[in-house]
């Protein structure tokens, strides 16, 4: 839960549907290249410190962190209390990239250091996480499973006890009139329950810094993993199905449209009726179409069917890791990403 006071998080100075614009970790995009030039590490330097600034003032500024009208050495030491959003959620973001970084290195896949992507203020993340860049092809079906999915279940590994040290260190509170509600899964429902026990009934946990850190780290592992395109999702689905993924593939996408479609009709008619408008009901739908429309993007610029591999099957190890991925995606799944109320 979300609520309007400081030390908890509430995303209302990013509009949700703004704020759909969730973090996009690397589709492999060739765009990039990918060998380390005299100054590209000072450009992915420069990246990281200010998307580490971006964030701390998104989550300083949603958490009324600065006080108004304060000495300006006094905002500077609000901005940096938001540090534990701020350190977590990077570590969870490098750790992702790190862990296909050195998956293709192990592979001999040309491969570029994170590039981060600082958004304050339009994305309630303070971010839309990072990028590396790959030059050349990924041959075999083995080293696709491999760098595909080494990124998202990396990632997992550090956001899973962050989420649940900030889970036991949150508040549980009354659920107020309005709000924001975060998005939920099976995965969050296990964690809450382990970090929690039972909440009492009209009761709900108010996340912190480390407690949203950690759930950003969730939804941007199902982003990514959704089996589309040129997604992880889509480089382990095709590493496990091969071309038949290109046919799956265009299914989930229409899906996307779908779940935007199905969020919009279960929030407009009660807005309506409300005579409350629509700018909620669409703000708590638009995400799946905003990420429709940037797989939509991504296939137009690197090609609607995904590149071929080599021939070959993968190797009986690799293939329970592409089914625990998929099954990952599954728990961390999100119908309703976030909902105002």
């Amino acid at each position: 839960m979300q609520r309007d006071q400081a030390e908890t998080t509430d995303l209302r100075p990013a509009a949700p549907a703004e704020a759909a614009e969730a973090p996009l970790q690397d589709p492999y995009a060739d765009a990039a290249p990918a060998a380390a030039g005299p100054l590209r590490w000072q450009k992915n330097l420069l990246l990281f410190l200010l998307t580490i600034v971006s964030t701390l003032v998104t989550f300083a500024l949603a958490n009324g962190l600065i006080p108004a009208g304060a000495p300006f050495a006094e905002q500077i030491r609000g901005v940096l209390r938001a540090w534990t959003y701020t350190v977590p959620l990077m570590a969870i973001l490098l750790t992702h990239e790190l862990g296909h970084y050195f998956a293709a290195r192990l592979h001999k896949v040309p491969a570029s250091l994170p590039f981060f992507i600082p958004l304050p203020l339009l994305s309630p993340f303070g971010t839309m996480g990072a990028v590396i860049g790959m030059s050349g092809r990924i041959k075999s079906r083995n080293a696709l499973l491999d760098i595909g999915a080494a990124g998202p279940l990396a990632g997992l590994l550090v956001a899973i006890p962050v989420i649940l040290y900030g889970l036991r260190t949150s508040p549980v509170l009354p659920i107020p009139e309005e709000g924001i509600q975060e998005g939920q899964c099976l995965l969050y429902f296990v964690l809450k329950r382990l970090a929690l026990g039972a909440i009492p009934e009209g009761h709900d946990v108010f996340l912190n810094g480390p407690a949203f850190a950690g759930w950003v780290g969730l939804f941007v592992t199902m982003l990514n993993l959704v089996p589309v395109g040129q997604l992880d999702g889509g480089h382990i689905a095709y590493a496990l199905f091969g071309e038949k993924q290109n046919r799956y593939a265009r299914i989930v996408h229409v899906t996307m449209l779908g779940m935007f479609l199905l969020n919009l009709a279960r929030f407009l008619p009660p807005a309506l009726r409300a005579g409350e408008g629509i700018g909620d009901a669409v703000g708590n739908s638009i995400s799946w179409l905003v990420w429709f429309v940037l797989v939509h993007l991504l296939g137009r610029l690197g090609g609607k069917d995904h590149p071929p591999t080599e021939p070959g099957e993968l190797s009986p190890v690799r293939r329970g890791v592409a089914v625990l991925s998929l099954v990952v995606f599954v728990l961390l799944f999100m119908p309703t990403p976030w909902a105002t109320y």
